[in-house]
C-alpha cells in the first residue's frame, strides 16, 4: 500500500495540514504591487501608492512625541474598540452639515479602509449572498470578502437601461466608489448618485460609499456625497439612513498610520463594533491621537493643495506620455481625480496578463485588468498609477510599456 502523506524522520506518515478552501482563490497581485517599489530599477505603475516625499514627517514626529507625553494611557495602552471619543467627535463634526447630523455614535474608527471592508463582510455577508457593485472594481474589497464566497452582480451605470431599483433588489448590499473609482478613475454623476440613494431608501438595501480619493480632485467642483444625499431624504434628526460611508487618512496624510472610519446609522455602528472586537480588539491609540492632532492643527488642510498640484502634474505627464507612445494600441480618459488611468486595448484580443509579464521583464509593472472583476473579463485593459512616480519616470515607464506591447504584438515571446 502506498501513501502520499509526508513522512517524519523515522518514516512515520503524518497527515497534511488543512487550510480553508477560499485560499485556493486568493489574489497575490496586491502584495506584488506593494513589494515592487523595492525592486531596483523597476518602475512601478501598478500600485495605488502615494508620493513618500510629501509625507509630513517632521510634523508627525512632533505630534507623536507630544501625544505620548500628554496622553500616555491612550497612546500606549488599549484604546476603546470603537475608537478614541475625541477623534470620533472630530470626524462627526468634519462630515456634518445642516442636513447630515452626526454624533460620535455614527462613527467607528478602524485600522484603515481595508479593515472597514472586512468588518462589513463579517456582519453582512453569508456564503453565497449577492453583492451588487460597479465593475471593474477595487480588488482589495473582493479580497476582503473572498472568504465568504459571495456572488456578484455588475452595475453597469453607463447603460441607458440601468434600473437602480431592479439592480438593488435581492442584493445584500451595494458597493460603490463614486469618486474617481479604483481602478477606472470614473466619477459617478449627481443624477446617478441620487438615483442610487433613492433606490437604497426604497429597497432598504445598504449602500456602501467607499470614498478614499475624495481629497484628490484635480478638475471641477466636488459632487455631493451619497450620505449627504441620503440625509436630505431622511430629515429625522441624527443620521439613521441606509448609506455606509467609508473614509481614511491613507491618501490625504499617510497610509502607514492605518486610521480609517465608518460613518453609518448607530445600530450599524454597534454591529460593526462587535465584529471589530473579535478582529483586533482596538486600533492603535497612538496613531489615532496623531491623526487627531493633524486634524486639529489644520495639517491635513495645509497639505492638500500641495498634494493636488503635484498629482495633477503627474496625471498630465502620464496622459501625455501615453498619447505619444500608446495611442496606437489603447484608448483611455484622463481622470478628473484619484490615482489611476484605465486604458483599454483597441484590439480585444490583446492579453494584458501576458503584457504585464513582459513589461516586468523589461522594467515596468502595470496592473492587469483581469484582477478587477470576479469573472476576469477585463483581460484587454490596464490600470496605470501616476501618483508614485515623478514625470520623468512616468515617461520612461510608458516607453518601456510601449516596448512590451511591440514585443507582445510581434510574437517574440
Amino acid at each position: 500500500m502506498t501513501t502520499n502523506l509526508p513522512l517524519q524522520p523515522g518514516g512515520v506518515a503524518v497527515a497534511a495540514p488543512r487550510y480553508a478552501a477560499w485560499l485556493a482563490t486568493k489574489n497575490d497581485l496586491t502584495a506584488r504591487f506593494v513589494a515592487a517599489g523595492r525592486i531596483p530599477g523597476l518602475i512601478n505603475l501598478a500600485g495605488g501608492l502615494p508620493e513618500p516625499t510629501i509625507f509630513p514627517t517632521e510634523e508627525l514626529a512632533a505630534y507623536a512625541r507630544e501625544v505620548i507625553l500628554k496622553h500616555p494611557r491612550d497612546c500606549l495602552g488599549y484604546a476603546p474598540t470603537d475608537g478614541l471619543p475625541e477623534l470620533r467627535d472630530a470626524i462627526a463634526a468634519r462630515y456634518s452639515s445642516p442636513a447630515l447630523r452626526l454624533r460620535r455614535e455614527n462613527v467607528l474608527l478602524t485600522a484603515s479602509g481595508t479593515q472597514s471592508l472586512d468588518l462589513l463582510g463579517k456582519v453582512l455577508i453569508e456564503q453565497g449572498d449577492v453583492i451588487a457593485a460597479q465593475f471593474p472594481s477595487y480588488v482589495g474589497a473582493m479580497d476582503a470578502w473572498r472568504p465568504r464566497a459571495p456572488q456578484y452582480r455588475n452595475l453597469v451605470l453607463e447603460d441607458g437601461a440601468f434600473d437602480p431599483l431592479a439592480s438593488f433588489g435581492g442584493a445584500q448590499f451595494v458597493y460603490s466608489v463614486p469618486n474617481f473609482s479604483n481602478p477606472t478613475g470614473k466619477l459617478v454623476g449627481v443624477a446617478m448618485r441620487t438615483a442610487m440613494v433613492d433606490a437604497a431608501h426604497q429597497t432598504g438595501v445598504w449602500l456602501v460609499e467607499d470614498d478614499p480619493y475624495c481629497a484628490l480632485q484635480y478638475d471641477g467642483a466636488p459632487l455631493p456625497r451619497m450620505i449627504d444625499l441620503s440625509a436630505e431624504r431622511s430629515r429625522q434628526g441624527d443620521y439613521e439612513g441606509p448609506v455606509i460611508h467609508l473614509g481614511s487618512v491613507s491618501k490625504e496624510l499617510a497610509p502607514g498610520l492605518r486610521v480609517g472610519w465608518i460613518i453609518a446609522a448607530p445600530q450599524m455602528i454597534q454591529t460593526l463594533i462587535a465584529a471589530k472586537q473579535g478582529a483586533d480588539l482596538c486600533s492603535s491609540g497612538l496613531n489615532q491621537r496623531i491623526v487627531l492632532a493633524a486634524m486639529e492643527s489644520g495639517l491635513i488642510d495645509r497639505l492638500s493643495p500641495r498634494m493636488v498640484e503635484l498629482y495633477r502634474e503627474r496625471r498630465d505627464a502620464l496622459c501625455a506620455a501615453m498619447a505619444e507612445h500608446l495611442a496606437e494600441w489603447f484608448v483611455w480618459d484622463a481622470p478628473v481625480g484619484g490615482m489611476f488611468v484605465w486604458a483599454t486595448a483597441r484590439d480585444p484580443s490583446l492579453d494584458t496578463d501576458r503584457l504585464v509579464s513582459i513589461g516586468t521583464e523589461i522594467g515596468v509593472l502595470v496592473g492587469p485588468g483581469s484582477v478587477f472583476d470576479p469573472w476576469a473579463k477585463s483581460r484587454s485593459a490596464l490600470r496605470l498609477n501616476f501618483t508614485a512616480n515623478a514625470p520623468e519616470r512616468l515617461i520612461e515607464g510608458v516607453r518601456r510599456l510601449a516596448d512590451a506591447v511591440r514585443k507582445l504584438k510581434s510574437g517574440a515571446v
